[in-house]
């Protein structure tokens, strides 16, 4: 059974009025446990407005979404279940903290579920220790961390739940290469340590072809694409044509093809694509 589930999920902003906006358009997907999924699309797509369903922030105008074959939007006991079982760290999460300390700030959630004080405080620390906080930085205000470090910890106060899945939004927006590679390697430990699902919201197709297994692409409200990142990428033109940019090494891959190199388009990782053309020159050598 998948872990979530959504069946003719729509929403409409500002429904009867001039302002009438169908943002999300009869979206049936079902993601299995432990996937790690990339969605993309254009902004204004619907991608936004899709996640924050599946943690019940937002209600749809019609359709539902089920959580282990359970709609969440049964009642707002089940609702409120699921925000602890579904965690949604925005874009900017930093712009979230308010605690006078890193670690009030992480503990925030735990309490809410009403664990015991031993019980928060290791959640504290292995939520910490999963985004590379250290144990001084707990005692820090978080006016006085880095950007990369206030990242860090408000996505340590989501991960501190222990949620099934994690969503998470324009994750790495703003940051500086180093802290990009940095907390996308957190995320990737995470996801291997606890066996978390992860759905990962991103425009940067570098980000999304490294990491994720399975592409979902938004376009207009719908779901235009699902697959693997080699099937998805490999209708490279379809993305370009729909606003969206592509890996660069799929690009130079199209680059290639172009100047009349038989070389494949569903290349789109750096790594792939140096393989693939010490293989052809090792060919060419042999001929």
């Amino acid at each position: 059974m998948p872990i979530i589930s959504t069946r003719g999920l729509t929403h409409v902003y500002s429904q009867g009025t001039p302002f009438e906006k169908v943002a999300i358009d009869q979206i049936d997907l079902d993601i299995e446990k432990g996937e790690f999924v990339g969605i993309i699309g254009q902004t204004g797509s619907g991608k936004s407005t899709f996640i924050q369903h599946l943690n019940a922030l937002i209600k749809p105008t019609q359709g539902t979404v089920f959580f282990d074959g359970e709609d969440i939007f049964a009642s707002k006991t089940k609702m409120s279940e699921t925000r602890f079982k579904v965690g949604l760290v925005f874009q900017y999460p930093e712009h979230q903290l308010f605690e006078e300390t890193v670690y009030k700030d992480i503990a925030f959630g735990p309490k809410n579920m009403g664990l015991s004080e031993d019980e928060v405080k290791a959640r504290v620390y292995e939520a910490a220790g999963f985004v590379g906080l250290s144990e001084d930085d707990l005692d820090t205000s978080p006016i006085e961390l880095s950007g990369g470090q206030k990242r860090r910890a408000a996505i340590a106060g989501v991960i501190a739940m222990r949620p099934e899945v994690l969503v998470l939004d324009e994750l790495t927006a703003g940051l500086d290469p180093y802290g990009k590679i940095s907390i996308l390697q957190n995320i990737r430990d995470y996801a291997s340590a606890t066996g978390a699902t992860i759905l990962l919201v991103s425009h940067s197709m570098d980000d999304i072809a490294r990491l994720a297994s399975r592409l979902v692409v938004f376009n207009d409200g719908k779901i235009v694409m699902d697959g693997t990142p080699a099937e998805v990428f490999d209708r490279a033109q379809e993305l370009k044509d729909i606003g969206l940019a592509i890996p660069k090494a799929t690009q130079i891959a199209l680059e290639l093809k172009a100047r009349g190199i038989q070389i494949s388009e569903s290349i789109y990782t750096t790594n792939y694509l140096r393989k693939t053309l010490l293989k052809m020159i090792e060919e060419v050598e042999q001929c």
